[in-house]
């Protein structure tokens, strides 16, 4: 019969052969969990942290005492997630331990955890906090800094030197360095956004505004990017690198997500409508190009794995409008970066995320998203490209 000819063809079997290669497998997205809006908390900013066995840490607001919380999900052998709450804010008085974080976490070398609450302290104006595991599964919280003044509160994480010294944004941007008497803070710069910092191998930060910079179609400008860099006497000067204009080709409103790096110093980022490289020419002249026109306004920055593909998310858009997840690659011939999307968030599986995607060793996305989920108020997730 013609089908069993079909079936046994060599010419076919070979052709089956070349081609089931080429099939690559589709992104495979998971709910690690969804957030209920009790005592795990509900409202998810900020970006997720892994320690080295997988675990991933993270923050909310909501929680049992509504000032947010701090926890960790682990991983069973069978691929299930469990959450933990490590520490609910507002324990104490008038919410002097902190309220209400939209950042990230980082890790010292010891293991303890470092953040920041954009209200609560003693000046109800936010802290930066650490959380030191003390066996048991308990953690205790420390604010190592109540701040007091400011345009805004601290909403972005904070990173840290090899000296233990903390780098963040508060309106302005910061320097808390530890000492026998606490920890004391330093201004660097008054012109420093919402948005997270990085810093390179000489100490230079690096950083965006969302307003500012020349260009007077935006009003008060449409954004920068800007580097600090630390002078012998201590100080620390400011350069721009990039001011936005607000054009199609350049865009503007660079969102709260701190830039991605890669080995040969260019930087990547996102503004409302552009996903854009900075290549510096000299120590003071950087080239600005654009990789990619997107729809969706990421409100986060990118990612960028070993191989140079970038991944990003928009904070809304999608066939639900509740944002997507995607992945930018560059082609051989340079020039044109390949546009692929991964997820389209559908509300029940999470909806706006707003938070920077971070990646393990073996090429695996996590995030987090502001609302959505089996109750509405927010996911953390993984996505295999």
């Amino acid at each position: 019969m013609p089908t069993t000819r079909w079936l046994t063809c060599p010419a076919l079997l070979a052709l089956t052969l070349v081609i089931a290669p080429l099939a690559w497998p589709a992104p495979k997205y998971k709910v690690m969990h969804s957030f209920t809006g009790g005592n795990d908390g509900e409202i998810l900013y900020g970006s997720l942290l892994l320690d080295s066995q997988g675990n991933a840490y993270g923050t909310t607001y909501g929680g049992a005492r509504n000032g947010g919380t701090v926890f960790e999900l682990t991983q069973d052998k069978h691929g299930r997630w469990s959450e933990t709450t490590l520490y609910a804010f507002c324990s104490q008085q008038d919410c002097i331990d902190g309220a209400l974080s939209t950042a990230g976490l980082i890790f010292d070398t010891s293991g303890n955890l470092y953040g920041t609450t954009k209200l609560g302290g003693t000046y109800a104006r936010g802290t930066a906090f650490e959380l030191i595991p003390r066996g048991g599964g308990a953690w205790s919280e420390t604010v190592i800094y109540s701040f007091d003044q400011g345009p805004i509160e601290p909403n972005a994480g904070v990173i840290m030197d090899p000296s233990g010294n903390l780098y963040g944004t508060a309106g302005d941007a910061f320097e808390l360095s530890p000492g026998a008497g606490g920890w004391t803070l330093t201004d660097l710069d008054k012109t420093a956004g919402p948005a997270g910092l990085i810093r390179d191998e000489e100490g230079n930060l690096y950083g965006t505004t969302e307003y500012g910079g020349g260009s007077k179609e935006c009003g008060d400008g449409c954004g920068t990017v800007l580097r600090l860099h630390p002078k012998p006497d201590g100080g620390w000067q400011e350069t721009i690198l990039h001011s936005f204009s607000g054009a199609w080709w350049d865009g503007a409103y660079p969102g709260p997500g701190a830039l991605a790096r890669d080995s040969k110093g260019n930087l990547y980022g996102t503004t409302s409508i552009t996903v854009f490289e900075l290549t510096p020419l000299t120590r003071w002249r950087w080239r600005f190009t654009l990789l990619y026109s997107i729809s969706g306004e990421p409100f986060a920055g990118v990612v960028r794995d070993e191989a140079g593909n970038l991944y990003g998310t928009t904070g809304d858009g999608g066939s639900e409008g509740c944002g997507t997840i995607f992945k930018l690659s560059p082609t051989k011939g340079g020039g044109q970066w390949k546009y692929k999307l991964l997820h389209t968030f559908q509300g029940y599986d999470g909806c706006y995320p707003a938070a920077n995607l971070i990646l393990d060793s073996k090429g695996n996305l996590y995030g987090t998203t502001e609302l959505g989920g089996a109750l509405g108020v927010g996911v953390a997730f993984e996505l295999t490209p």
